[in-house]
């Protein structure tokens, strides 16, 4: 499984809808509006790297109210529990 993040720059007057619009795209797992530089944060989650394009490009950016995005790969997820367990090897 493939993870990217989706940074998205939205017509301020658009949020909840394009939010909307964003979350019900197929390899959407999660949108989530913010505060900041950012207006909307969507996590993709794809079997293969073609499927990132086809979401972004062909799904995300066609989106009303969508201004601009920024795509980040994701390498490797880390959580406080996966830290916890590294440190208690051994013990």
């Amino acid at each position: 499984m493939i993870n990217a993040i989706v940074l998205i720059h939205a017509d301020a007057h658009r949020i909840p809808e394009t939010a909307q619009a964003v979350a019900d795209l197929p390899g959407v797992s999660t949108v989530y509006s913010c505060a900041g530089d950012i207006d909307l944060i969507a996590v993709v989650k794809v079997r293969d790297h073609e499927q990132i394009a086809e979401v972004v490009t062909g799904g995300i950016n066609k989106v009303d109210g969508v201004v601009k995005t920024a795509t980040h790969i994701a390498f490797q997820s880390y959580s406080s529990a996966d830290v916890e367990a590294g440190f208690s090897i051994g013990e």
